[in-house]
């Protein structure tokens, strides 16, 4: 099934199950008369109930993402956040900071790339901070990654990285690793730092096509300029599957651990994962990897996120969500939008349920309600915080925040 509509003049289209980062087009949000309105097209509207939680920003907020910092010295333990937002047609990235465990965000710093302004188009922006020296860039310096481009005409995507040195205030461009050479996509970058010391930047892929549909694709650099061509991580034997919207952590005994979706006219947009050793090598890329289902038979489909918390026995403790939450029999289940999944024994479970920090109304396929939430453990592992997107009364989809009510240790 196919969604689309026309926005300031802008065109989005989604596939049920395939092309959801469409929605993510400048034409989320435009100025009229000084206040920034978004889209209110039929199901956005309907489902116009907010979210449990506090609101991080009175206008649009998308695709957030939160990292807390461990290598910038006096500045260890501040809590980062940042969303897409947009001002008129131009995209731009809000870093917020958060020194009282997530109880409260101030916004810090603004990304202002030039391949997002103007009409050109922003999403899916990702948040890291360097653990180790990678070049001449210092452990603690942050790196903020978009994909850029897709409302331009020829479409001719990029995803441009930028680096900040002062925790998060002010930024400068580093690299732009790919410029797609076709109109295929190039989706939601995320970051990781392999064991030898190299810089990866992993996305979903669209440019292949029609060989594959999407592919989660990784990138390398020893220092964050130079970067390698592309390798293929995840890239189905089936032309249509569309793997995407990997996540990847480091977890027990330094393991690397991506997340991710496979959506397709043949897949549900299920979470899948896939270990790795040293960050570099993660398998056979034919090999779809195993799925995440609670004991219960529930699980979750599109946008999952992951975080860990360590010293909980030698897994530590995994935390899990997504957009959907599907019974066994493949219903919505009762809990949708109000759950996470908890794993004390690494990625293969079993994975329990608890309410999730913020509460979101009834999501649904769409690129706004629950979409790509992330977690983080704070207080010292025993609450989860959690920045989730819910369209408010006027019909703009904002971000919320909150801190799980209950204790997550058992």
């Amino acid at each position: 099934m196919e969604y689309a509509t026309e926005i300031g003049g802008f065109v989005m289209a989604a596939h049920r199950r395939g092309l959801k980062a469409w929605f993510l087009l400048t034409a989320l949000a435009v100025l009229v008369g000084g206040a920034v309105v978004g889209t209110t097209n039929g199901p956005a509207a309907q489902a116009a109930t907010g979210a449990s939680g506090t609101l991080l920003r009175q206008n649009v907020g998308l695709y957030p993402r939160l990292v807390r910092l461990q290598h910038s010295g006096s500045a260890n333990g501040t809590i980062l956040g940042s969303v897409v937002t947009f001002d008129g047609n131009t995209g731009l990235g809000a870093i917020y900071a958060s020194r009282d465990e997530g109880k409260s965000f101030e916004q810090i710093g603004t990304v202002a790339d030039p391949a997002s302004a103007n009409g050109k188009g922003l999403c899916c922006a990702t948040l890291y901070e360097l653990p180790r020296r990678v070049g001449d860039l210092p452990a603690g310096t942050l790196l903020w990654a978009s994909s850029a481009g897709q409302s331009t005409n020829p479409r001719q995507m990029s995803i441009p990285i930028w680096a900040s040195h002062d925790h998060g205030r002010t930024w400068s461009h580093l690299a732009t690793p790919v410029v797609a050479q076709n109109t295929g996509g190039l989706w939601e970058p995320e970051f990781t730092v392999t064991r030898d010391g190299r810089l990866v930047v992993f996305y979903s892929d669209e440019t292949d096509q029609p060989a594959h549909s999407q592919m989660l694709v990784a990138q390398s650099s020893a220092d964050g300029v130079h970067w390698t061509d592309r390798e293929r991580v995840v890239a189905s034997d089936d032309p249509a599957a569309r793997p995407g919207m990997s996540i990847v952590r480091r977890i027990a005994g330094g393991r690397y651990l991506m997340t991710y979706e496979v959506c397709g006219p043949s897949y549900d947009c299920k979470v899948h994962y896939r270990e790795s050793s040293d960050g570099a090598q993660w398998g056979d890329p034919s090999d779809l990897g195993p799925t995440v289902r609670a004991a219960d038979g529930t699980y979750f489909e599109h946008t999952p996120t992951i975080t860990w918390e360590p010293g909980r026995g030698r897994e530590g403790r995994l935390f899990l969500t997504g957009q959907m939450l599907y019974a066994a029999d493949g219903t919505v289940a009762e809990g949708n939008g109000r759950t996470v999944f908890v794993s004390d024994n690494g990625p293969a479970g079993p994975w329990r349920a608890i309410p999730a920090p913020v509460s979101v109304p009834d999501p649904y396929n769409n690129y706004c309600p629950n979409y790509s939430s992330p977690l983080l453990t704070v207080r010292n592992g025993t609450r989860l915080l959690e920045i989730a997107t819910a369209y408010d009364s006027d019909g703009v989809c904002k971000a919320y925040y909150a801190t799980g009510s209950e204790p997550v240790a058992r």
